[in-house]
């Protein structure tokens, strides 16, 4: 009639199929007995235990007052009375306004964090048990020390986690403008309306945040208002996403035609204008009228190569779908989940995971024509006046090559690589009006296909503006 509790279970998956066989064959079971088993999310974790079991999922909650309200239900009398310094319930505030802050940003994707971090309650904690130490041990007469304080928490306590640069100049950021004797002023908030209540108990202060507003905007955590808008879409997209994944997949549509039909038909038009292999002969014959060992054609030969192997893959699994449709090969797991996102018009992973990324799979069986026709016209003509950039599986690895170019032209002058550095410039040309090179004394690339998130060019004044009016 006990309970048995394993933890970590996504680390001993072997495990867990002895588990599931000696709970199915156990002749006799007390009522009272129960297995808990806390994991990871796994790809291989054993379907038929995932079946049979209740879950439960332990997420952050959504909102500053939803964060705010959890983490002050943790918080006892005694705690909040620990320190008798007048500083000790403001900063504990703060601390948990700064907890939920950098857990509510992770919602908005790469606006919000660039790289995700886990933060969690162990950072809480850590952080509210040294600004007590900090306070303990402070000279009532210095008083607190800021640079110390923002320090744990932009650098140690929360700033640990954090491996990006610019990540970490944001936290950093929110410790210098949250965290200093400004906060004990009347006038201070973290945003118009979210202020550090005054209150003497743990009721006072979920009293306080219980009139906070349930739906918070962007600005909050320091976000555009816009910021709301991709973080809406993304949610809609993938609620949509998760709806269309788990309809049935047998049956035909409305008009009669099976899924199998659609799919069929779909892999006749797509293999009908897909691009012929490149000719290796060719390619390497090309590449050395046009200089093989330049650092453009270099790098044009590497774009190739993946360009025909994603030509060769799509090829490959049209031609396998339409054998396994038509029952001549077995429908493998890939071949499966090629003709399902097929026919959601969603792109196959075997194609995702060597290509780049689309909304539809319309849109980016286009941009494979696309690609392939730059590189064409590239290898048959010459090198074009004008590149379309976001069109390179590797667009660093082109700006390197050019840099590479221009300073073996320039070594006479005791040009560098390590001290060429880029300069952009943006022109008021249209595309068509690119009738050459740049001129031989600037250097350079014309490129175009660049795009712009979260603000707008103006081509007359040459200068950003915002996308689109504040509201």
């Amino acid at each position: 009639g006990g309970w048995l509790l394993l933890q970590n279970c996504h680390l001993g998956l072997e495990f867990l199929s002895e588990l599931m066989d000696t709970i199915a064959t156990t002749e006799s079971m007390s009522e009272g007995f129960r297995t808990w088993i806390t994991t990871e999310a796994h790809q291989e974790f054993p379907i038929n235990l995932l079946q049979s079991s209740i879950k439960f999922t332990n997420e952050p909650p959504q909102g500053v007052k939803a964060g705010l309200k959890r983490t002050y239900s943790a918080v006892t009398q005694d705690h909040l009375e620990v320190s008798n310094m007048p500083q000790w319930k403001p900063l504990l505030y703060a601390v948990a306004f700064l907890h939920t802050t950098v857990q509510e940003r992770r919602k908005f994707g790469p606006l919000g964090w660039n790289i995700p971090y886990e933060f969690n309650q162990a950072d809480f904690a850590a952080s509210v048990q040294f600004v007590q130490n900090h306070l303990d041990d402070m000279d009532i007469k210095r008083g607190v020390n800021w640079s110390c304080v923002r320090y744990m928490l932009g650098e140690v306590q929360y700033g640990g986690r954090v491996t990006d640069d610019l990540d970490k100049a944001l936290l950093n950021t929110y410790a210098r403008v949250w965290f200093g004797d400004h906060m004990f002023s009347e006038k201070f908030c973290f945003y118009k309306d979210y202020v550090i209540p005054k209150g003497k108990t743990v009721e006072d202060y979920l009293q306080y945040i219980e009139q906070l507003p349930v739906i918070d905007t962007p600005e909050v955590f320091g976000l555009h208002p816009n910021a709301d808008i991709t973080y809406q879409t993304n949610l809609a997209n993938e609620t949509l996403s998760t709806i269309v994944s788990i309809q049935p997949k047998d049956g035909s549509t409305g008009g009669g035609e099976t899924r199998e039909a659609v799919v069929q038909r779909l892999a006749d038009e797509m293999l009908e204008k897909l691009p012929p292999d490149y000719n290796p002969h060719e390619v390497k014959a090309q590449l050395q009228k046009m200089g093989a060992i330049q650092p453009i054609n270099i790098f044009l030969r590497q774009e190739i190569d993946r360009m025909q192997h994603v030509i060769s893959r799509v090829r490959t699994t049209l031609t396998d779908l339409k054998l396994a449709i038509d029952g001549t090969i077995i429908m493998s797991e890939e071949l499966q989940d090629a003709l399902d996102n097929m026919y959601d018009a969603r792109i196959p992973k075997l194609w995702f995971r060597i290509s780049w990324e689309l909304a539809t799979l319309g849109f980016w069986f286009t941009e494979l024509l696309e690609r392939n026709q730059q590189f064409s016209s590239w290898l048959q003509d010459g090198r074009p006046n004008q590149f379309w950039m976001t069109g390179f599986f590797n667009p660093q690895g082109f700006l390197t090559a050019m840099r590479q170019e221009t300073t073996r032209m320039n070594l006479a002058k005791g040009w560098a690589l390590d001290s060429v550095v880029l300069h952009n410039e943006v022109t008021k040309m249209m595309k068509e009006d690119v009738v050459g090179p740049p001129p031989a004394d600037i250097g350079g690339v014309y490129i175009y296909g660049l795009f712009l998130e979260g603000a707008g060019w103006d081509r007359r004044n040459s200068k950003l503006v915002e996308s689109a009016p504040k509201v």
